[in-house]
């Protein structure tokens, strides 16, 4: 039996008690969250709040593998969850375990110094695998989206106009004649303060004297990092005969169903927090049955896809890419529910939370008699077309 597994964690607010008694400190729990590859969910653990979240994966995954009898194993995390200490130390022993994760930028900014790609090779293409003395025994897959690359370059400008913005107050307060902002110290917290705000230290050259204080750009640096606009990199231990460069980038991508997954958790549908609990079974307890709500909300979705805004085909559509670098594209049947607000039974397109509001319409009537003797009886409402629609494609008899 093979499988392959998405993983995640997350840090929650674990809220206990009464307010009187969250003042003297407020503990926190992480719980790691797995999903297979539709992004359905498997399982869920709960871990104190001192655990790191690389902890928690290793854990995770030697449970996951002896829980579900597996013998052969695929993760799918993200760069901060599939570290190359959690590489070495957790994965590499384990038999029938295999891994895709990325490269952080500044891995990545490493191979275009050692010469392993180019950048400028990929003007004509958009995916390329290299091999690198650094990661042996690994695959990397180079990939370049220009979409990503101009959202990146835009997303940049607007963090080093808004920093230069801040800076030049400070730089504003130093040189007036009535009440100079004066110290070094005092200048060198504040733009600690500016620079940290958005994280553009590194784009800036600070001169902090005493009574003055000026700034610029560091050209290089950001020519530097522009180059690497849209780039990512990802590694896996997956053998090229087992899944190719095309279907382990889009496996990686489909880590997004994971993200899906704790949003609808954390705030969108089932809003996990504030968790109110004394115990720690009792918080257990209430992320396990968030969690099988998670579970039931997937399969509710997938039935009741053709009334809702998601889309039906889109598994056929990222089989039917050229590139799977690009960015996914909605089907015609998706591209037509969006515009006219109908499927093509002419019911009304919604969102799931509204689909769910519309179905709790629906009632029992309790009728009586006032004759002695006579028993009570019930009688449902008259569901509307669309409401006998919704639990048609649920199998559910109203």
């Amino acid at each position: 039996v093979s499988a392959s597994y998405y993983t995640g964690s997350h840090c929650h607010l674990a809220r206990f008690g009464h307010k009187k008694d969250r003042k003297l400190g407020v503990p926190e729990i992480v719980y790691g969250l797995i999903c297979d590859h539709r992004g359905c969910p498997v399982a869920i653990e709960v871990f104190e709040g001192n655990t790191s979240d690389p902890k928690v994966f290793s854990q995770q995954m030697v449970r996951v593998k002896q829980r579900f009898g597996l013998e052969r194993l695929i993760i799918v995390g993200d760069r901060g969850l599939i570290t190359q200490v959690r590489i070495t130390e957790d994965l590499a022993d384990v038999n029938g375990l295999d891994w895709i994760s990325a490269l952080r930028s500044s891995a990545i900014q490493r191979l275009v110094t050692n010469g392993v790609f180019q950048p400028s090779l990929f003007d004509r293409m958009d995916m390329a695998e290299v091999n690198s003395s650094d990661f042996p025994g690994e695959r990397l897959i180079v990939c370049r989206n220009p979409l990503l690359a101009e959202e990146r370059a835009r997303r940049r400008m607007e963090l080093l106009d808004a920093t230069e913005i801040l800076l030049q107050q400070v730089v504003d307060a130093t040189k007036r004649e009535k009440r100079a902002f004066k110290g070094k110290a005092r200048i060198a917290l504040r733009v600690g303060n500016i620079v940290g705000k958005y994280k553009m230290k590194k784009h800036f050259i600070l001169n902090i004297g005493e009574n003055t204080f000026s700034f610029q750009r560091d050209q290089e640096r950001i020519a530097k990092e522009a180059a690497l606009d849209g780039f990512y990199v990802i590694r896996t231990s997956v053998s090229c005969k087992r899944m190719d460069a095309k279907e382990t980038v889009r496996t990686y991508k489909s880590l997004s169903r994971v993200e899906q997954a704790f949003r609808s958790l954390k705030s969108v549908d089932l809003q996990i927090r504030p968790i109110y609990h004394h115990l720690d079974d009792r918080v257990r307890a209430h992320i396990f049955l968030c969690m099988l709500a998670c579970y039931v909300e997937w399969h509710m979705r997938q039935r009741l896809a053709p009334l809702l805004f998601d889309d039906e085909h889109k598994e056929e559509m990222a089989e039917t890419k050229v590139s799977m670098v690009a960015p996914a594209t909605s089907s015609p049947s998706a591209n037509s529910k969006a515009m006219t607000k109908r499927t093509k039974d002419d019911m009304p397109v919604s969102s799931f939370q509204t689909l769910l509001r519309t179905l709790s319409t629906l009632s029992r009537n309790t009728l009586s008699f006032k004759i002695p003797g006579s028993q009570n009886f019930y009688r449902n409402t008259e569901p509307t077309a669309l409401q006998a629609k919704a639990f048609d494609l649920l199998d559910v008899k109203t």
